[in-house]
């Protein structure tokens, strides 16, 4: 059974945020993940992804401490969206910056559930001290970019073409969120 992490609005009453877990939650994250490599600019990314992928990203967010939430259905049990982050780059320096994505089942957009779930994500980063979210957006993903903005985050550049898929290259935005932590950084 998955840990509660927090509560959802009115709006959606009947929804619960969740921590996920691999056992619970791989099988509807690998739908909602393949769903928009398939459909979408949202990943840049040619085939589905598999059960054994899933297990990897799991292992690699565990690993890391990284958090993954999720927003599940009370009635029906069914994961509608989910959060995390994990490492920006991998080097030492940037220790208190991560690289974040949220993702919502289609049939649960337009519903404020990313909205909730990235303010839960920025409200455990800022727990762990994290200092930057970053997150990478298609600059055709108008309704990703409004909720960044929404959330306090600022364009910190685009890379042009630095994708090609559905037969045309894509400009990838980037957009990043300076939390007031740590209060006390330290090197090394």
């Amino acid at each position: 059974m998955s840990a509660i992490v927090g509560t959802t609005s009115r709006r959606n009453a009947d929804m619960r945020t969740v921590t996920c877990t691999y056992d619970q939650h791989a099988e509807a994250m690998l739908a909602i993940f393949n769903d928009a490599i398939l459909n979408s600019t949202a990943l840049y990314e040619y085939q589905t992804r598999t059960m054994a992928t899933m297990r990897s990203w799991f292992d690699t967010k565990q690993a890391g401490g990284f958090p993954v939430i999720g927003v599940e259905d009370e009635r029906s049990g069914a994961l509608c969206g989910f959060a995390s982050y994990g490492t920006f780059r991998a080097w030492a320096a940037f220790k208190y910056s991560v690289e974040h994505s949220v993702y919502v089942h289609r049939e649960h957009r337009g519903q404020g559930l990313a909205l909730q779930l990235m303010q839960q994500l920025i409200a455990m980063a800022t727990e762990r001290d994290v200092h930057v979210m970053v997150g990478g957006v298609d600059v055709d993903n108008t309704a990703s970019i409004a909720l960044h903005r929404k959330l306090g985050f600022v364009h910190a550049g685009t890379i042009t073409q630095a994708g090609f898929k559905f037969g045309r290259w894509l400009d990838l935005a980037f957009y990043q969120l300076t939390l007031p932590t740590p209060r006390q950084p330290v090197d090394g």
